[in-house]
């Protein structure tokens, strides 16, 4: 009997998804109630695209390269009430995203459900939702806003997606020791040891990616990868020797020794990049869709 194929699955919230800082606002000075009212009286107004929202359409235009089943699938998961969630599902069909699957919680949050959906990668705007997903094992990430001035889409027809390595897809083990030691103990712990490094909380997300890059000739297939780190030699070759222990294709490694990223992040025109520490993403994100990955020594 064939196996059937696993899915890419994402979860996104609809503040990620769509600009819904008119309705927040709202939320946080009027309470509630005006918040509802609100949601009700514009449900025929088709939201604006949020911070996330160039990012799934690339996601979900993977699905027309495959000839029977979606090969990725995006959940909707919201804090709203289905009845407030009406304007997100309406804006949704408005917009052509292939989105059919959602959890509207009331005001709860929506960690509790990304595992049950089998969510490999969740998106969202608050920060304790995605450090309850990320204690469930899934990769998550806080997407960053931006102002509409410094918004800017990829030129590219591939998904392009760049993360930073410790604390992301390795461990913070490294991180600790440089943290607690400096560096030149972090240089002599990445040397000496014969280990490879412990998977991060991306580590699953990363390994879901590959299936799909895998299923296509490397000239033809539509996901680019970059790690993007503050590593450089020698510290990079556990870094090499463990992707490749977890037989892991990385297609673009960068390692930068402590240079700002922003600037390669524009020459690999990411659509999106995670990394654990703010600064790293507060610098990104003025040119680059970025999620911060609240995990590890530099989050605690």
């Amino acid at each position: 009997m064939k196996l059937k194929k696993s899915k890419l699955i994402i979860g996104i919230s609809s503040r990620a998804l769509f600009d819904l800082d008119e309705s927040h606002e709202i939320y946080k000075k009027e309470g509630l109630k005006s918040y509802e009212d609100y949601q009700i009286e514009n449900e025929d107004k088709t939201l604006e695209p949020g911070e996330a929202f160039g990012l799934v359409k690339k996601i979900l235009k993977i699905n027309d390269l495959y000839e029977k089943e979606n090969r990725i699938e995006v959940i909707l998961l919201s804090r709203n009430t289905s009845d407030t969630g009406l304007r997100i599902r309406n804006s949704i069909e408005s917009h052509g995203l292939n989105i059919s699957r959602a959890a509207f919680c009331g005001g709860e949050s929506p960690h509790r459900y990304v595992k049950d959906f089998g969510v490999h990668l969740f998106l969202s705007s608050n920060i304790e939702d995605v450090k309850l997903a990320i204690e469930s094992n899934v990769a998550a990430a806080t997407i960053m806003s931006r102002s509409d001035s410094s918004r800017r889409e990829s030129s590219s027809d591939l998904l392009k997606i760049a993360f930073d390595g410790d604390a992301v897809i390795f461990s913070d083990e490294s991180e600790r020791v440089f943290q607690k030691d400096g560096l030149k103990a972090f240089i002599d712990n990445e040397v000496n040891s014969k280990s490879i490094l412990k998977e991060g909380p991306f580590k699953s997300f990363l390994v879901e990616l590959n299936k799909i890059q895998n299923e296509f000739q490397i000239n033809e297939c539509p996901i680019r990868t970059a790690l993007i780190t503050a590593r450089s030699a020698p510290s990079d070759k556990r870094v090499i020797k463990t992707l490749r222990d977890w037989g892991v294709r990385i297609d673009e490694s960068l390692f930068l020794g402590g240079m700002s990223k922003n600037k390669f992040l524009e020459s690999f025109d990411a659509d999106i990049f995670f990394d654990d520490q703010k600064k790293h993403i507060i610098d990104a994100n003025e040119r680059t869709t970025s999620g911060h990955v609240p995990y590890g020594i530099k989050n605690n």
